[in-house]
C-alpha cells in the first residue's frame, strides 16, 4: 500500500491534528469559524460512494464522533457538514461550527469572506483544545 498523500490545497489550508483509523483530521486555518476537515486516507477517492461499505461505516462513525466533540467544545448553534470537491478533488468533508451571531449566519461560508489565519498563539491554543477534546477519539476503531 502506498503512503497517503494529502492534496496540496488541504496541506496549505489545514493544520494537521492527527489521524483516526480511516481519516486525517485537519483544522482549517481560518479563525472566523471553528472548522475542521475529515479526509479519508485512501488514494484516488473523490466521493463518499467510492469508499467500500466498511470504509463508509467507519467514516460516518468518525464524522459523528468528531461532530459531537466539536459541538461540545465550541457550544455551537449548528454544525454544517459538506463534501463539495469542486476545487479540491480529494474526498474531504468540512465540519463547521456555526452560531446565530457569526458574521455570515445563515449564509454558507464558502467564498464569502477572506480567511483570517490564526495567530501563532491562537493556533497553539486551538490545537491544544482540540487535542484534548479529541483525545478519546484517536484510537477510534471499527466496531
Amino acid at each position: 500500500m502506498s503512503e497517503f498523500v494529502l492534496h496540496p490545497q488541504l496541506q496549505k489550508d489545514g493544520i494537521w491534528l492527527g489521524d483516526f483509523e480511516l481519516s486525517r483530521v485537519l483544522l482549517i486555518n481560518d479563525s472566523q469559524f471553528p472548522w475542521l476537515v475529515l479526509v479519508p486516507m485512501q488514494d484516488d477517492i473523490g466521493d463518499i460512494y467510492q469508499l467500500d461499505s466498511c470504509q463508509q461505516a467507519q467514516f460516518w462513525r468518525e464524522s459523528k464522533r468528531l461532530s459531537e466533540a466539536l459541538i461540545k467544545l465550541y457550544k455551537g448553534d449548528k454544525l454544517n457538514l459538506a463534501a463539495l470537491g469542486n476545487m479540491v478533488p480529494q474526498l474531504h468533508v468540512h465540519h463547521v461550527v456555526r452560531y446565530h451571531n457569526d458574521p455570515l449566519w445563515p449564509q454558507p461560508i464558502w467564498g464569502k469572506l477572506p480567511a483570517k489565519p490564526y495567530s501563532e498563539q491562537e493556533k497553539a491554543q486551538q490545537v491544544a483544545q482540540l487535542h484534548h477534546a479529541l483525545a478519546p477519539l484517536w484510537q477510534l476503531k471499527a466496531e
